[in-house]
């Protein structure tokens, strides 16, 4: 602890015990260094000045009645914000160091010089108040920062802008909506060695997903350079997602999303000042390469549930990697007060019943849906232009927004990642919001009326005119249980986490289409031969994957981190993926799609599924999928997932399509690999038996099963009235299957609308004793009360 003459503490010297003498940012860096050395996490070391050397420096300088003073004015209306806040500011920024405070001050840097061995070191100067980082006190950034600061002289004037910091017109607003008095808040200044993370980069890291509270990811974001960018929200970051429970397998890289930003500036080191630095435009070789390689993003992670671990709950870090020595570090690290204080037995969902326009889009924060004009401003001083319930849309934020941020219905920004200010604010403040949408500021215009929905997972989107949405409030602790298993259908990766406080019994289908489509966008063969495709689709392509030297690594990394982030959402419960099942005109429309498929005439009939993937026109496009699959189970660890095989027309067909994935390590039984096979064909009625040989289990896919039944096409608008899923015919095909599948011991699920669309289908299939039926997520909670209430005979 501190000596009675010590107006400075080393940070190896504290703990969180030491939170009222240099507040909860430096308390918790000397935490870190105390109890988390040992599991390699790295902090740079420095020193702290007191809060006794706060009050000593107002002392010092009669400064305490002056600025009760200036308060009592502000209280009494006699004085506005803006006008309090500058003559306190003045006041601290004209007094003196004191002898004593400044000779110990620099006393302490030159002492951290000789541990650093360099006679002026670069040094971030940070602010750590007292009253801050507490669970009612959560809001980051109220006070300031320096960066790359050198000298004697340089140090003391940015220690002073620190303590000065405590009184900006954000700082004393919020004390005062926080009921802190403000003269019973010291800020104590942090000194730390400069991670060369000019050369390097830098960002923020949560340990629990910032827009689902799913609590078992890790949320990285990365720039070049300083990490200052990332926080304030300048820049569109690289994003990862890291899948904690497989980090103790030390040769697993359980990376479930890797996002590459725009990145178009850095924050790097200038000449020697109080705060040295400047932004720098990136080339194109920096905003195409990620800022971490995986190894470092593993590394990260672990550092991440390490540190949530010590802390015993879900915490926001910042971070940083020397440029010089490639040594990754931990600046800071809070607790995360958003997610991790929601009910986690209450789920409040939103559905968009319609749209309008698509006008723009960017990352989703939050899981609302919000109405309103649009109100475009380009900085918080223009706050008296701004209308209560609008939509902000600005280019960014940082905390002089928050007062207008507070009377917005939503959020929109050009720039900045998910764990920038105006992201972070607005889950604090339960807003949605649109982050880094690159030109929402161009698009968008002033009383535009626009629907902002952040409802359709990690994209969020601004549509035009005021669309309809409703909202339900799910009661997890009522959801009765049933023996049989109720799962879901999913497709969209970005949306997949939404959903894991449900009490759902896995995926019963993963569309890997949705995927393709939506996500990697390029036809599999046009990333093998580029040669056959126009120039300008080349360039596309050369567009999409410039992050990638190896054009097909695009696909089987795209491929595998979307299939793994699905598996990971419902982890350890079984995820069934099923292999492509586009129809050649759907494969068509793939970025260079038109030179490697034929045109049928009946292509929901034709060249589909299993029959693809043996096929030498295809065979080439189904090894990357399996390369996608075998990368997502045995590299990332998802073995939770199950691939199952669309359109599968004879038991020969399957033996070929089993001996081609043998060939490309998806072989059945190996590594706990199960393979299923859609039953949609009658065919698979018929030959139950034949493929209950061959494949692990069944799931019925009651469209294609109702169209080939009835020989109704199901897209056929003159012949809908024909198109019945309740038909006899298709039912007694559906109990025939069960009945003969369970004969050899195999599941047999179904994945349609039927069962949530006919509460009488339901009972039919839980009385022809089928063991799972996955349903789309807003339909789980009826359908599995339809289920108890047909197991119960109600």
């Amino acid at each position: 602890m501190e000596s009675n003459q010590s107006f400075t503490l080393e940070l190896s010297r504290m703990s969180n015990l030491d939170v009222d003498k240099v507040g909860g940012k430096n308390a918790s860096l000397g935490e870190m260094i105390q109890h988390l050395h040992a599991a390699g996490i790295r902090v740079p070391g420095g020193f702290a000045t007191t809060a006794r050397a706060y009050w000593h420096f107002l002392d010092s300088n009669d400064l305490r009645e002056r600025i009760d003073e200036k308060l009592t004015l502000f209280s009494d209306d006699e004085a506005t914000l803006a006008e309090t806040g500058e003559a306190i500011r003045q006041l601290i920024g004209e007094a003196a160091f004191p002898d004593d405070l400044a000779e110990d001050i620099c006393a302490a840097y030159h002492k951290l010089a000789q541990q650093i061995g360099e006679e002026e070191p670069a040094v971030a100067v940070r602010s750590s108040a007292t009253a801050e980082d507490l669970p009612e006190a959560s809001f980051a950034g109220q006070q300031e920062t320096y960066l790359n600061v050198r000298g004697e002289n340089a140090l003391l004037d940015a220690c002073r802008r620190c303590m000065a910091s405590l009184f900006t017109d954000r700082a004393i607003m919020y004390r005062q909506n926080h009921d802190f008095e403000h003269m019973q808040v010291a800020l104590s200044v942090g000194v730390q060695r400069m991670v060369r993370a000019d050369t390097g980069g830098a960002g923020v890291m949560f340990s629990i997903d910032t827009e689902t509270g799913f609590p078992d990811a890790v949320l990285i974001d990365a720039n070049w350079g300083l990490g200052e960018t990332v926080v304030q929200g300048s820049v569109d970051p690289d994003e990862y997602m890291v899948f904690k429970p497989m980090l103790k397998n030390q040769k697993l890289k359980p990376i479930i999303e890797k996002s590459i930003g725009r990145k178009e500036q850095k924050l790097v080191y200038s000449d020697s000042g109080t705060d040295a630095t400047r932004l720098e435009t990136t080339d194109s070789d920096e905003r195409n390469t990620p800022v971490l390689d995986d190894e470092s993003i593993v590394a990260l992670a672990r550092w991440a549930v390490a540190i949530e671990e010590h802390y015993q709950q879900p915490m926001d870090m910042e971070w940083a990697k020397d440029g010089e020595t490639g040594e990754l570090f931990i600046l800071q690290a809070r607790p995360e007060t958003v997610q991790s204080a929601k009910q986690p037995g209450a789920l409040k969902t939103y559905t968009l019943k319609d749209k309008g326009e698509l006008l723009i889009s960017g990352l989703s924060v939050g899981d609302a849906i919000a109405t309103g004009p649009v109100c475009k401003l380009d900085s918080a001083s223009q706050i008296d232009k701004f209308k209560d319930n609008a939509i902000l849309v600005t280019g960014m934020t940082d905390p002089d927004w928050v007062p207008i941020m507070k009377r917005a219905a939503a959020i929109v920004t050009d720039h900045g990642g998910r764990t920038s200010h105006a992201a972070i604010v607005s889950r604090e403040l339960g807003l949605p919001a649109i982050i880094g949408s690159g030109n929402a500021t161009q698009t968008l215009e002033n009383d535009q009326e626009v629907t902002v929905s952040c409802a359709e997972g990690d994209e969020g989107f601004v549509y035009a005119g005021t669309a309809e949405f409703e909202t339900q409030d799910v009661e997890l602790e009522r959801i009765p249980a049933t023996k049989t298993r109720i799962m879901l259908n999913l497709a969209n990766p970005a949306a997949a986490l939404r959903w894991w406080r449900l009490p759902c019994d896995g995926v019963g289908l993963a569309r890997m289409e949705f995927i393709i489509n939506n996500i990697i966008k390029i036809h599999p063969l046009a990333l093998l031969y580029p040669e056959k495709i126009k120039d300008n689709e080349r360039s596309q392509i050369e567009s999409i994957t410039a992050a990638w030297q190896d054009k097909t690594s695009y696909f089987v990394d795209t491929l595998a981190y979307g299939i793994a982030r699905i598996a990971a959402s419902q982890y350890p419960n079984p995820v069934i993926v099923r292999m492509s099942d586009f129809k050649t005109n759907e494969y068509a429309q793939l970025i260079g799609g038109t030179e490697f498929e034929p045109h049928e005439a009946n292509p929901m009939l034709g060249w589909r599924g299993a029959s693809r993937y043996y096929s030498d026109a295809y065979r080439e496009g189904f090894a990357l999928e399996c390369q996608a699959i075998k990368k997502a189970r045995e590299e990332i660890g998802l073995d939770n997932i199950i691939v199952m095989l669309p359109f599968c027309r004879t038991p020969q067909e399957a033996d070929k399509v089993l001996e081609i994935m043998a060939a490309n390590a998806l072989k059945r039984g190996e590594h706990g690999l199960q393979i299923y096979v859609m039953a949609e064909i009658p065919a698979n009625v018929e030959l139950a038996d034949k493929f209950a040989q061959r494949f692990d289990g069944f799931s019925i896919g009651s469209n294609d099963l109702t169209q080939l039944v009835l020989g109704v096409d199901r897209d056929s608008e003159r012949l809908e009235e024909l198109f019945d899923e309740k038909h006899e015919a298709v039912k007694r095909s559906i109990s025939r299957l069960i009945a003969g599948v369970h004969r050899y011991e195999r599941k047999v699920g179904l994945c349609g609308q039927a069962p949530s669309d006919y509460p009488e289908f339901a009972r039919f299939l839980v009385e022809s004793g089928i063991d799972s039926i996955s349903v789309n997520p807003d339909s789980f909670v009826a359908v599995k009360c339809q289920v108890a209430e047909a197991e119960t005979g109600e």
